[in-house]
C-alpha cells in the first residue's frame, strides 16, 4: 500500500513548531495557554520524512494562528499499533492519518465527515481527483480526505521485450495485447511477467478484466462472485496454463513479481504509480516504462488508493481541527507535495507541479501515462476485515500459482471463511 514519502527542506515559515515522538501516547487535543492544541499523528520513516511533514504543518500554523499545532509521528510498523492503543483509550489524535487500505479497522476512531464538517475545513471535493473521496470512505460514509492519490500500473522492461522482439504496451492496449506481449517476452530463461503476491498486485488485473470489486460499496464480501473468479482464474493461469510467469518461490516472497521485474527477471510487473520514478531510475540500469492497465470488455478501471487524514471522534477541539484538516490540504501545503516529487497530490490543481518534478527525459512519458491511468479509476471497496482476508489469501497464491489449488476454490473458501 501508498506509503506517504516525504523529502525535501523543511519550509522556513518563521512558525513555531513543536515535533514529539509517539512512543508517550497522543494528545487528544488540549490546550496550551489561552489556544487550544490541535495534534498531528502521521508516520515517518526517516529524518527526510520528517522535515516534509513540519514543511506541511508550518503552513498550516501559520494559516492558523489562533490555535497551537503539535507533531507527532512513529515509523510504518509501529503507526498503526500505536493508533490501536491510542483509539482504545480514547486518546488519537484530534488530526490522525490513515491509509486508505487500513481504514476499515479504524473507522470507530475517526468522526464521519457531513458537508458541514467540509465547508468548516474550506474543502470541496470537487477540487480532488474524482473518486479520491473513495479513498477515506468506507461503507459510504466520509472519515476524511486523501492527501495523496495512487493506482496501479504495468511496469516494463524495454530492454527484455526489444530483445525478444515483444511489442511495447501503449495507452489504450488490451488484455490480448498483454497476452501476446507476455508470451513473445518469455524466452531465453526470461519470463513475460512477474505474478503479483500484494492484495493489489494481485487484485488489479482481475478487477480491471472483469469490471468486478472483490467487495461491494456496501462493505460485504463477494470474492466468489463469477465475473471475479473467472478473471482472477485468467491471472493465476499466466502460470499454471500460459506458463509465461514463474510460479512464487515461497510465502514469504511477498514482493515476487516486483523483484522480478527489478531484477531482470520479468519483463513486466504490476505495481503502484508511487514507485514510478524508482523504477524508471532502476539500480539494474534497464530502460523501463509503464503502461495503465490493459483495457477488457469492461474498460481498465483501476482501484485508486492513497492516504490521508480525518478528524478524531474523541477531538475536544473539533472546529479548530477542522480547519487544520483544510490548511494541510490546502493548495499551498499540495503544491508542496507536488513539487518534492514524493506523491502525487490529491488536489487537481496541484498534480502538474508533480510531473515538473520529474526529470525531463521521463517527464512527458510518466503524465500522459498517469492521466490516461486516473482518468478511469474507481474507488477500491474493502470489508471490516480486509486485513485477515489479505493474511489468507497471500500464503495460498503459493498453492494457487503452482497449481496445486485452483483459484476458484481458494477465493471460495476466503468468502466462506471472511464473508459477511
Amino acid at each position: 500500500m501508498n506509503r506517504m514519502r516525504m523529502g525535501g527542506v523543511a519550509a522556513a515559515t518563521g512558525v513555531a513548531l513543536v515535533l514529539t515522538g509517539c512512543a508517550g501516547g497522543s494528545d487528544a487535543g488540549g490546550s496550551d495557554g489561552d489556544k487550544p492544541t490541535i495534534v498531528v499523528d502521521m508516520w515517518a520513516g526517516s529524518e527526510s520524512d520528517t522535515e516534509a511533514l513540519e514543511a506541511q504543518v508550518a503552513i498550516a500554523q501559520e494559516q492558523n494562528p489562533d490555535v497551537n499545532i503539535k507533531l507527532q509521528t512513529a515509523p510504518w510498523g509501529d503507526f498503526f499499533t500505536k493508533l490501536t492503543t491510542n483509539m482504545a483509550s480514547g486518546n488519537m489524535a484530534c488530526i490522525t492519518g490513515m491509509s486508505g487500505a487500513q481504514l476499515g479497522g479504524y473507522t470507530a476512531g475517526f468522526r464521519a465527515l457531513s458537508d458541514e464538517d467540509l465547508t468548516t475545513a474550506g474543502l470541496d471535493l470537487a477540487d480532488f481527483n474524482p473518486g479520491a473521496d473513495g479513498i477515506m470512505s468506507f461503507e459510504g460514509e466520509l472519515y476524511g480526505m486523501p492527501f495523496d492519490v495512487a493506482t496501479m500500473l504495468v511496469y516494463y522492461n524495454q530492454d527484455l521485450l526489444s530483445a525478444s522482439g515483444a511489442a511495447t504496451p501503449e495507452i489504450g492496449w488490451t488484455f490480448d495485447d498483454f497476452e501476446q506481449i507476455a508470451t513473445s517476452a518469455t524466452a531465453d530463461g526470461k519470463y513475460g511477467f512477474g505474478m503479483g503476491m500484494g492484495g493489489y498486485q494481485w487484485m488489479s488485473l482481475p478487477i480491471a478484466k472483469s469490471g468486478t470489486q472483490p467487495a461491494s460499496e456496501d462493505g460485504a464480501l463477494r470474492i466468489d462472485a463469477p465475473e471475479f473468479v473467472e478473471a482472477a482464474s485468467w491471472f493465476a493461469g499466466l502460470v499454471t496454463d500460459l506458463g509465461v510467469a514463474a510460479p512464487v518461490a515461497s510465502a514469504s516472497d511477498t514482493g515476487w513479481g516486483e523483484t522480478q521485474y527489478t531484477g531482470g527477471n520479468a519483463a513486466m510487473a504490476v505495481d503502484g504509480t508511487w514507485n514510478a520514478v524508482g523504477y524508471l531510475e532502476n539500480e539494474s540500469g534497464f530502460a523501463a516504462g509503464m503502461a495503465p492497465l490493459p483495457t477488457g470488455e469492461n474498460g481498465n478501471a483501476g482501484p485508486i488508493l492513497g492516504s490521508g487524514y480525518g478528524i478524531s471522534a474523541t477531538c475536544e477541539h473539533p472546529e479548530e481541527a477542522l480547519k487544520v484538516l483544510g490548511s494541510l490540504l490546502s493548495k499551498d501545503a499540495q503544491d508542496y507535495i507536488a513539487s518534492s516529487g514524493r506523491s502525487y497530490p490529491a488536489r487537481i490543481e496541484s498534480q502538474p507541479l508533480y510531473f515538473e518534478s520529474i526529470d525531463e527525459k521521463y517527464r512527458d512519458h510518466v503524465k500522459s501515462v498517469f492521466e490516461s491511468a486516473f482518468a478511469s479509476t474507481v474507488p477500491m471497496y474493502m470489508t471490516q476485515n480486509w486485513a485477515k482476508l489479505e493474511s489468507y489469501i497471500q500464503p495460498n497464491l503459493v498453492s494457487v500459482y503452482s497449481g496445486q489449488t485452483t483459484m476458484a476454490d481458494m477465493l471460495e473458501s476466503a468468502q466462506a471463511q471472511f464473508g459477511n
